[in-house]
């Protein structure tokens, strides 16, 4: 089994700035591909950004520029940089990560998710 933990949501200011963190535990042996994700509400679940094991990002292009992510590999976390929060940011933001186990097998792992709102 594997979990998926966020933290860092919370409310801000636009034009603020919030840092979300994501920590891997359980039966993990490596993490593949990790991402996070966002629904705002009464909307899907959109993209926001992944990064491969060997750092190669991609971002929606709503982000580009505001927000960075990154990982550890070594500590089994991923991060989430995000500046200049605009309203339309606001959204629960979920980790996703593809998990390669300790008893081999591939596993599609999500968050709880982590709430992030954007206002004055």
């Amino acid at each position: 089994q594997v979990q998926l933990v966020e933290s860092g949501g919370g409310l801000v200011q636009p034009g603020g700035s919030l840092r979300l963190s994501c920590a891997a535990s359980g039966n993990v042996f490596s993490l593949r591909t990790m991402g996070w994700y966002r629904q705002a509400p009464g909307k899907q679940r959109d993209l926001v950004a992944t990064i491969t094991r060997d750092s190669t990002m991609d971002y929606a292009d709503s982000v580009k520029g505001r927000f960075t992510i990154s990982r550890d590999n070594a500590a089994n976390t991923l991060t989430l940089q995000m500046n200049s929060l605009k309203s339309e940011d606001t959204a629960v933001y979920y980790c996703n990560a593809l998990v390669f186990t300790t008893s081999r097998s591939n596993l599609e792992v999500w968050g709880q998710g982590t709430l992030v709102t954007v206002s004055s």
